[in-house]
């Protein structure tokens, strides 16, 4: 699937400091307009570290968070609580002081196991969508939220089990293609070296399952002078 399509807008910034400012404006303007248009703001949280300084910028910013929703792109399957779980991350950088209701954050069950889990959600994100913002990282080998390259899976489905993740734990939760796709807008966050063969891939339109993601309005990539292509650089 080519990555270059017409509401695909590419950002350089200098570090990830910039990135997580730039986006955390950009989370909260969504978030204003979504609440001034229907009174809600569905947002589906990334885990990794890029994603957890944008939290921590919004830990300190002012919103109207009673009409937020939080949903999770992905999640490992491990025990409730566990530090490693994304869910925890976006607790310990943002929720625990965040006013947002607590009915209003839907974590993945993946203590369940994946497939029950995935079943769980899947319920869930069927009333949930279409999303006003899908928040997404990007692996060195071009994966995103526990969508791994040459991982097969159903079309069909909303929330995949994934079994035999590249990287630990083998089991995961993730929203399918289909539902991270079913977003007014992806803002997508790239940082450092590592990063530039998948960007490179991504812009020769190679099929890696972040070139299979796109949003209804508009897909956003944030990345940083490292990880940029030379050719997105000029």
């Amino acid at each position: 699937m080519s990555a270059v399509a017409d509401n695909l807008d590419w950002q350089i910034l200098v570090d990830a400091d910039a990135i997580a400012t730039q986006a955390t404006a950009l989370i909260l303007q969504a978030a204003a307009s979504a609440i001034q248009e229907r009174g809600v703001f569905r947002l589906v949280l990334a885990g990794g570290r890029t994603p957890e300084q944008v939290y921590r910028h919004l830990a300190g910013a002012r919103a109207d968070w009673n009409h937020w929703q939080l949903y999770f792109g992905d999640e490992r399957c491990l025990p409730a609580g566990h530090s490693d779980r994304n869910s925890q991350m976006a607790e310990r950088a943002w929720l625990a002081t965040a006013k947002i209701p607590a009915d209003h954050i839907h974590p993945i069950p993946a203590e369940l196991g994946a497939v029950t889990a995935a079943q769980h959600y899947a319920e869930e994100i069927a009333q949930a969508r279409p999303f006003d913002m899908v928040l997404l990282g990007m692996g060195e080998d071009g994966h995103t939220a526990s969508l791994f390259p040459g991982h097969a899976h159903p079309p069909g489905e909303l929330v995949h089990a994934v079994q035999h993740a590249p990287k630990p734990p083998p089991e995961r939760v993730s929203l399918s293609t289909a539902s991270l796709s079913d977003s007014l807008e992806v803002l997508v966050l790239v940082t450092g070296r590592g990063k530039r063969w998948a960007i490179r891939q991504w812009q020769q339109g190679a099929d890696l399952p972040i070139t299979r993601i796109s949003a209804r309005r508009r897909m956003t990539v944030l990345l940083d002078v490292e990880a940029a292509d030379q050719a997105l650089a000029r």
